[in-house]
């Protein structure tokens, strides 16, 4: 059903398509029976896809990448298609309105994306009265959250500790897991903070907030797929020093190599996912799981169009995987073809 409307949503601005979809899949899901309907199309309920990891137990082990469900706003409607978890955000201390439009641009003959969004939301205030309000209806308890932090683009890299301080507070008691990202090519200077010293200081700081009347929560850092070997080592290091939970891997790329779409498009500034990074971030994957001997969990994200795709992931050391970009190139049911490929296993 999908693909017969795709080639004409692929018609018009990508933005704009974005927020067309999911209003109308907001106004399905309030139909008297919609959400039954989008559940019988689209979910599948099987025990054995549950996934215990890093003390959460996951209905199933396809999860909602952050970017897609900033604001805290479809979070039910995407747990009706299927998705085992959601990450919101990326949330900053302060609403940002993002960089200037045209933001998004779609690859169509490299089944890509470019985004230079910026860090667009709502503001923490905002998005953490969603998620109380969402949690306090009941109806989605199997559903975990995840809150990705960021810093706001005014904030300078020597205060940017203080933004996540405020973001972490503010959800830690309506989110399951915490994102640190640092990793967006988009808010400039941000990805200064991978550097091994600030980063340290970033999860320290945060791992030591990191109780409340004897919770804590599991802090997840997001990296990019364009480091080193030397700083993936560097990662690994960082990882069992602060203690965090795991890590996701990857955010987008900043390189451009081997795309064959026409250089207005791929000469765009901003970050690139979709299929181009199908293989490095699965490379970086297996390079974290190896080089550490498995010793923390990693979320594999990036390029996964198909259900072979998020195998090789889980296959490369992964122990759940999200979607973004292929999701909006392949569907709803790519969801259900990697729980199925899962089972098949």
């Amino acid at each position: 059903m999908y693909f017969l409307i795709k080639p004409l949503l692929f018609k018009f601005d990508p933005e704009k398509v974005h927020h067309f979809v999911t209003a109308n899949l907001k106004r399905f899901n309030r139909f008297p029976g919609g959400q039954a309907l989008s559940r019988s199309l689209w979910g599948l309920d099987d025990q054995r896809l549950e996934r215990n990891v890093f003390g959460l137990r996951f209905k199933n082990p396809v999860g909602l990448a952050a970017g897609f469900d900033k604001n805290a706003e479809m979070m039910g409607e995407m747990a009706n298609l299927g998705f085992g978890f959601v990450e919101v955000g990326t949330v900053t201390p302060l609403p940002q309105p993002g960089n200037p439009k045209p933001r998004m641009f779609r690859l169509p003959d490299d089944d890509g994306l470019i985004n230079r969004m910026g860090f667009n939301n709502d503001g923490v205030e905002v998005v953490a009265a969603r998620l109380a309000a969402f949690r306090a209806k009941g109806s989605y308890k199997q559903l975990i959250i995840g809150g990705n932090i960021g810093k706001n683009k005014i904030t300078p890299n020597e205060d940017a500790v203080s933004d996540y301080i405020k973001c972490f507070d503010r959800l830690f008691d309506v989110v399951d897991y915490f994102v640190v990202n640092v990793s967006s090519p988009n808010t400039p200077g941000l990805r200064k903070l991978q550097e091994k010293e600030p980063l340290m200081q970033l999860l320290g700081t945060l791992q030591k907030r990191n109780s409340k009347n004897g919770i804590s929560r599991p802090i997840l850092l997001k990296i990019a797929p364009d480091l080193t070997d030397e700083q993936l080592d560097d990662i690994v290091d960082i990882v069992q020093q602060s203690g965090i939970a795991g890590i996701i891997a990857t955010n987008t790329t900043i390189s451009r190599e081997g795309l064959v779409s026409k250089d207005e498009l791929k000469n765009e500034t901003g970050g690139l996912s979709g299929k181009p990074l199908t293989k490095r971030s699965t490379e970086v994957i297996r390079y974290l799981s190896e080089k550490s001997k498995g010793a923390f969990p990693i979320i594999g994200v990036g390029g996964i169009h198909s259900a072979e795709d998020a195998i090789e992931k889980l296959q490369a050391g992964a122990s759940l995987v999200q979607l973004y970009t292929g999701f909006i190139y392949e569907g709803p049911g790519l969801i259900k073809r990697i729980n199925k490929k899962i089972l098949s296993l």
